[in-house]
């Protein structure tokens, strides 16, 4: 059961990781459009997004594509879930990240330096860490209380992920991907403890708060992704919503449902678990400040300091660094970022 949980959670990652680009490109061909059509702008006068971009980016064939691969992601994660502890299953998960770094080289026009590689190297290496540590156990949850507090903490978790991404303009990039996540770890937790599913009794399934939990968290977690990839770098999206799907589940396994590691490797667990939070916001750090959407920034130079430029200017005559969601530290919206990037930036 263990090497089928891993077998699993592998596939969901392989498949989160061509979602995310395949809705990173449609976000990025919708917005395309708009501009080129003169139609509504991606974005409000607060800087988040527009229905109309919303619904263009939902009807875009390459992002409907991406949706199918969702729903293969999450079929592999519920099994991973349900067979591994959640602080493992949802690591290798979160190997989606270096799925979209690598895919997005080519469909982004992406650029990978030595500082990404080391970021995405360690996020491997933690990864092997954790698989090594962790105890084949899985379990736990199964007072009522629980399932209730879980969907509570969905509901609230939802509407303060719906009203950020509308309220917080460009910064709705990283909003809504660290909702995003944390809610795509609380499917994973609800998977976890579902009742009626093994054996199966249709009864005890739909009168467990799980059940809905599951839906309500997908459905929102979904859309304020998608929200975070019309405005935000695709990898710095990506970075830290598997810090969300990771660091939730992996806690609440370990305080409420018995996950742990193998006896004298609890320490490596811990710097496994470390080690892949730290892998994936470097990929978010150094990710995030490449081309722009349309092609109009200069290309980075790479190094181990995240530059814009060669010569240090902002592109388009602005001035100041870019904090990697087309923003401009200091209130202005950057020409030509509003609506993304080749990595991303939408």
């Amino acid at each position: 059961m263990f090497l089928i949980g891993v077998l699993f959670a592998g596939l969901a990652a392989v498949a989160y990781g061509l979602s995310t680009v395949l809705r990173a490109l449609g976000a990025r061909r919708a917005a395309v459009a708009a501009r080129e059509e003169g139609s509504d702008p991606a974005t409000t006068t607060s800087g988040g997004p527009s229905m109309n971009s919303t619904v263009a980016t939902l009807r875009d064939p390459a992002f409907l594509v991406g949706t199918g691969l969702v729903i293969v992601g999450f079929g592999g994660g519920a099994v991973a879930a349900r067979f591994l502890p959640l602080f493992l299953s949802q690591t290798i998960v979160s190997a989606n990240l270096i799925v979209t770094a690598l895919l997005g080289t080519t469909v982004l026009g992406i650029r990978l330096h030595l500082r990404d590689w080391v970021a995405v190297l360690t996020v491997v290496a933690s990864l092997c860490m954790l698989g090594f540590s962790a105890e084949h156990h899985t379990g736990g949850g199964e007072d009522i209380a629980f399932h209730w507090g879980l969907f509570a903490a969905t509901i609230v978790i939802s509407a303060g992920a719906l009203l950020g991404v509308y309220r917080l303009g460009a910064r709705s990039a990283l909003v809504g991907g660290a909702a995003g996540g944390t809610l795509f770890g609380v499917i994973a937790i609800a998977v976890r403890v579902l009742r009626g599913f093994e054996p199966l009794d249709m009864v005890d399934l739909f009168t467990d708060p799980a059940l809905y939990t599951i839906a309500i968290a997908g459905a929102v977690g979904f859309y304020v992704q998608t929200v975070a990839l019309q405005l935000g770098a695709v990898n710095g999206v990506t970075a830290v919503l598997v810090v969300g799907e990771t660091a939730a589940p992996g806690i609440i396994g370990v305080i409420f449902l018995d996950d742990s590691a193998k006896p004298g490797y609890g320490w490596l667990a811990v710097v496994g678990f470390i080690g892949a939070v730290i892998g994936a916001m470097l990929v978010a750090w150094y990710g995030s400040a490449d081309a722009d959407h349309f092609g109009e920034a200069p290309v980075s130079e790479g190094g181990w300091r995240r530059r814009q430029s060669r010569d240090g200017d902002a592109p388009d005559g602005a001035t100041g660094d870019h904090d990697g969601v087309g923003h401009i530290p200091g209130g202005a919206t950057e020409p030509g970022r509003r609506h993304g990037s080749p990595d991303g930036n939408m």
